[in-house]
């Protein structure tokens, strides 16, 4: 498929920007050792130095592991019809297998010799509740047999698809460390739960109601409810992934539009949070979005320490990416540091997809002092042009590559739909406070001066993993890209043929990444594209591979594999 360059890529080429499309490279400096950095990280932490105990491992968000014997080839056996039940011994390099959903987007999270998985209820693992009844599930399974230890239920909310989809589940990962684990609910709920459940013979509080305690049963310490305490009407689903810095708890609260999806029903509610994680007390709440959401708040917050001040990143539902100090507020106010417009001015918001302006579905990944992160819509919008940016977060103010001026020249106050209006004389300057330091939507890599389907970014619900200076990202198009992590510039892309919903994950010199169609591609860690092997899962893969303990865990839509090379057997 043939394209003829864009306005917005034009205008990158014409030099728009206040950094160039690709930034120059430092050349003999060496690349950023990802894994001491990801090592250091969760060794500070109250788990395992080998566990994976959060999305993206820890709270940079980059996906990357190292692991002994780590298969690269496997075979997922043979299930009994009846029970759905997978037959032991059946498959190659599979140590265990346990059912989950019928439908399961919750990446995995491996802490404390526990695997937790966010699903629906397909399963019926509680006798009270049998699999006909829909739910939303977080399940706790044993890390070396995969035993099913108990079930935190969220009963579907009444108000429907608006807030709650239809046998969509749990569709974050939890944050897991020590004894505990904190998580968003499908009803828009933040629990901390008891790592052992009901199991250990105690009900942990201050919640105290819970109604059943039996030993596979979820124990809930505390709750916020973000929908009533707050006023959050959250748009089919809360997904937020939360992440923590010391004692304090980051979360996306998922507020959005109601069933018109022109209203928004409550645009002075926030959509950022931060809680004291011990006892759920609100430090502070952000609305910066406001009437500017355009669907959902689907993504997850990142924090790190950059340029010397604690970040918390969260990226909003009007398509900026904001930074708070994350440790720094007052009167339940957090003091914002930047602000980036990942979408261009002249973008334009269209129900159903059918528009250029694009959502933050992705998470934001820190590596070597940088930002990076694409945009993307709901799945269901279908395909669509997309950005990937790579952002310098020591800037401060408005850093987005580009400002809104009217036809006099002054700023314009960000609008929803679309931000510039060139009939009406507005105009597009480039932003000499700009943090952009590369982006990535298009680029004519065989210079027949067209752009063909592999030569663009699209639409990713996708986080990107770095390591080497390689960074690889797949899209809702099917495409998996690899790019220079200092310049942007692309190396390959490789069509999967079926969308991906999930993220890479890279083990050691190894790149995987799962597809709509089941299959689990690998690909060698390399700036030469080259596949090692590409293995069908039985269904869907909606979710992201990761390595804990020298295993690996990948869910598709119904089952969880424990993926592990047999004991004393090398890869």
């Amino acid at each position: 498929m043939k394209r003829g360059l864009s306005l917005w890529s034009s205008a990158c080429l014409l030099g728009l920007f206040a950094a160039p499309a690709f930034a120059e490279k430092n050349e003999g400096q060496q690349s950023f050792d990802v894994l001491s950095d990801i090592k250091s990280r969760i060794e500070k932490m109250d788990v395992k130095p080998t566990d994976w105990p959060q999305w993206g491992g820890t709270s940079i968000r980059n996906n990357v592991r190292e692991g002994q014997n780590i298969p690269t080839t496997w075979e997922i056996g043979e299930f009994d019809r009846e029970t759905k039940e997978w037959k032991p011994g059946s498959g190659k390099n599979v140590s265990w297998v346990s059912r989950v959903g019928s439908q399961t987007y919750g990446n995995p999270v491996v802490a404390n010799g526990k695997v937790y998985v966010g699903t629906n209820n397909g399963a019926g693992y509680l006798e009270r509740y049998p699999h006909t009844v829909d739910l939303g599930c977080l399940l706790c399974f044993d890390a070396k047999t995969g035993k099913f230890l108990w079930q935190h239920s969220s009963a579907k909310l009444k108000t429907g698809r608006v807030h709650d989809w239809p046998l969509q589940g749990v569709c974050c990962a939890p944050y897991a460390e020590g004894d505990k684990l904190w998580f968003v609910s499908s009803r828009g709920e933040v629990l901390c739960l008891d790592a052992e459940g009901f199991r250990d013979g105690e009900n942990d509080g201050p919640y105290k109601d819970e109604e059943y305690t039996g030993d596979n049963e979820g124990d809930v310490i505390w709750k916020v409810d973000m929908m009533k305490d707050m006023g959050i009407s959250q748009h089919n689903m809360c997904s937020c992934s939360v992440t923590a810095m010391g004692d304090i708890l980051f979360v996306h609260t998922a507020n959005g539009v109601d069933e018109t999806h022109l209203n928004i029903p409550a645009p002075d509610a926030p959509s950022f949070i931060a809680l004291n994680k011990n006892t759920g007390e609100v430090l502070w709440t952000d609305k910066s979005p406001g009437r500017n959401i355009l669907h959902g708040q689907w993504s997850s917050p990142a924090v790190a320490e950059l340029g010397g001040v604690p970040q918390a990143l969260f990226p909003g539902g009007d398509g900026w990416l904001y930074s708070f100090h994350a440790d720094e507020f007052e009167n339940g106010k957090p003091k914002l540091l930047w602000k980036f417009d990942c979408n261009p001015k002249d973008s334009t918001w269209i129900l159903g997809g059918r528009g250029t302006r694009n959502n933050l579905i992705a998470t934001p990944v820190v590596y070597n002092g940088n930002v990076y992160i694409a945009v993307g819509q709901d799945p269901e919008h279908g395909e669509g042009i997309g950005h990937l940016w790579c952002i310098d977060p020591t800037k401060r103010g408005d850093v987005s590559p580009t400002i809104a001026l009217d036809k006099d020249g002054k700023p314009i106050d960000h609008r929803r739909i679309q931000a510039v209006l060139p009939k009406e004389g507005d105009q597009i300057k480039p932003n000499p406070n700009s943090a952009a330091l590369w982006h990535y939507s298009q680029a004519d890599q065989n210079g027949d001066e067209e752009i063909d389907f592999e030569e663009e970014m699209h639409r990713t619900c996708g986080t990107v993993a770095i390591k080497d200076d390689l960074l690889f990202i797949s899209d809702f198009s099917g495409l998996v890209h690899c790019l220079d992590a200092k310049t942007g510039k692309p190396h390959w892309t490789y069509d999967l043929l079926a969308a991906s919903w999930g993220s890479p994950l890279i083990i050691n010199d190894k790149v995987i990444i799962g597809d709509e169609d089941g299959d689990v591609t690998i690909f060698e860690l390399s700036p030469e594209m080259k596949v090692v092997d590409e293995i069908n899962m039985g269904n869907s893969v909606y979710t992201t591979p990761v390595v804990a303990d020298d295993t690996m865990y990948i869910s598709n839509r119904t089952h969880l594999y424990s993926i592990k090379a047999p004991e004393g057997e090398k890869k």
